[in-house]
């Protein structure tokens, strides 16, 4: 057989290459390039979600009130579209999330020898019928095992027996919600690369020789059943470097009734606000900013499960920016104080009010209400959410530190600041926003920051989440709005 002339090889590979190209999306337009196509995933419209298109606006107080001493303090910035819950997350939502840490406990015991009904496993209870750390007890031969009885035992021991009452109920101090989240900011940065020679682009100086150092969070439970938090520095090793560790008691803190208000009778609220269903709809309180990011990430998790392969292309749930919150809160107005349009909080003609707050120094009920209301009870901004204003303060997800507008910049502004158990405490600072219904009408405005611990858990501050929009939504339209 004879050689292909090297004149005519390089036809045929024209060839192959133009039948391939015939064959896929896109044909070769004669040799122009055309693009490549590709697929696209249709968000579908998130449940009790309000879409707020991107936007701009003058972010801060418009006026200086030397009687509060305000300044006034303006910066412009610019946020791109995102879903907003539309009500606060109330108890029922977040029991929700107590529930499922609850199942996820006792489906691990019912796999567990200590737990699952073997009697060469013995559990031990205190004085008051609590089980204690089990131990092995070699002393009574492996039995037939009744499932039955497995499954009883394992759910049994996630509950306590109240020392005073007598009644069974939900141990708070297991509910821990074990999870990992991945820090994609410190990963993309060019000074935590791998190969040095991306770290610096600059061709005048010499190429970077030394390993940078991270900062990890890792957690784990230790012998006695206690959480510990540590943040270890080390040297870049790999992209699990950025894999960052939480191990966090997830039950809110129902005692905030009683630790938040001095000589004051709240323990109904203490044993009611949280487990009785006649505060379903209303916003959760005793949650730490912490407590917020742990169900925030499980939220995520739970719908991504649901969609299948469909759920890696989900944006997370998480908690919005400052910018955020407060353009979604004044409808993107630069004018507005309020979620609303003047500058009272109560309608002048028809005397009814906008929000639940402190209408008069002790008097709690103007509004028709003495502590929060269900959610969603007065009319909603013109973006469709509801309480932006009073009810329950808000976290955010930015940190807190003076002159933290002028550290942000003005396209998606965010402040993040992950704070080390070892840092001081006034570097765990976190900002909330909207006031609360202990809050006089001052400190409901749209337009004031103010911040707590991250640790806090207060009787007068919720959360709602945010997810970042992909595209448009199935069923949106395309209008100049959201154009």
């Amino acid at each position: 057989m004879k050689k292909l002339s090297l004149y005519i090889l390089p036809a045929i590979l024209i060839a192959a290459t133009t039948i391939s190209c015939a064959s896929g999306r896109r044909s070769s337009a004669g040799g122009e390039v055309t693009g490549v196509g590709g697929s696209y995933f249709s968000e579908p419209t998130p449940y009790g979600m309000v879409l707020v298109s991107r936007g701009s606006m003058e972010m801060g107080p418009q006026k200086a009130d030397s009687a509060w001493n305000l300044e006034a303090d303006t910066k412009g910035m610019s946020v791109d579209a995102f879903w907003m819950d539309e009500t606060e997350v109330t108890n029922s939502k977040y029991k929700q999330f107590v529930f499922w840490v609850r199942d996820s406990i006792i489906r691990e015991r019912l796999a567990d020898p200590a737990y699952g009904g073997n009697e060469a496993f013995k559990i031990e209870e205190d004085k008051q019928g609590n089980p204690v750390t089990p131990h092995l007890n070699w002393s009574k031969p492996i039995p037939w095992r009744n499932p039955g009885e497995d499954e009883a035992r394992a759910i049994e021991s996630v509950y306590r027996t109240n020392p005073i009452t007598g009644a069974r109920e939900l141990d708070p101090q297991q509910m821990n919600y074990r999870y990992e989240v991945f820090n994609h900011t410190e990963a993309a940065r060019r000074r935590n690369r791998l190969d040095p020679r991306r770290r610096q682009y600059n061709t005048d100086l010499p190429t970077p020789t030394d390993i940078p150092v991270i900062s990890k969070d890792t957690a784990w439970i230790n012998d006695e059943g206690e959480i510990v938090r540590e943040t270890i520095q080390r040297g870049l090793t790999g992209d699990y470097d950025f894999l960052n560790t939480y191990i966090v008691n997830v039950y809110p803190d129902t005692t905030c009734w009683v630790n938040d208000f001095e000589n004051a009778y709240n323990e109904p609220y203490v044993r009611m606000y949280f487990s009785n269903g006649g505060y379903s709809e209303y916003p959760v309180v005793g949650v730490s900013w912490e407590q917020a990011n742990a169900f925030c990430n499980w939220r995520t998790d739970y719908l991504r499960r649901s969609l299948g392969r469909d759920g890696i292309y989900i944006e997370p749930y998480r908690l919005p920016t400052e910018a955020e919150w407060e353009f979604a809160a004044r409808a993107g107005e630069n004018e507005n104080m309020y979620p609303w349009e003047g500058e009272l909080p109560i309608s002048e003609d028809k005397g009814c009010f906008y929000a639940n707050f402190k209408p008069n120094d002790g008097n709690y009920v103007k509004d028709g209400h003495l502590i929060t209301s269900r959610v969603g009870t007065y009319s909603p901004n013109d973006f469709g959410l509801f309480d932006m204003a009073g009810n329950v303060s808000e976290w955010t997800s930015t940190a807190f530190t003076e002159g933290v507008a002028h550290l942000t910049n003005d396209l998606n502004p965010e402040y993040r600041y992950d704070a080390a158990m070892e840092d001081p405490y006034r570097m765990k600072r976190k900002i909330v926003r909207g006031g609360s219904w202990k809050d006089v009408a001052h400190n409901i405005r749209s337009d004031i920051r103010m911040w707590e611990f991250q640790n806090e858990q207060r009787s007068y501050i919720g959360f709602r989440c945010v997810r970042s929009q992909i595209g448009f939504a199935k069923g949106q339209k395309l209008d100049k709005k959201n154009k």
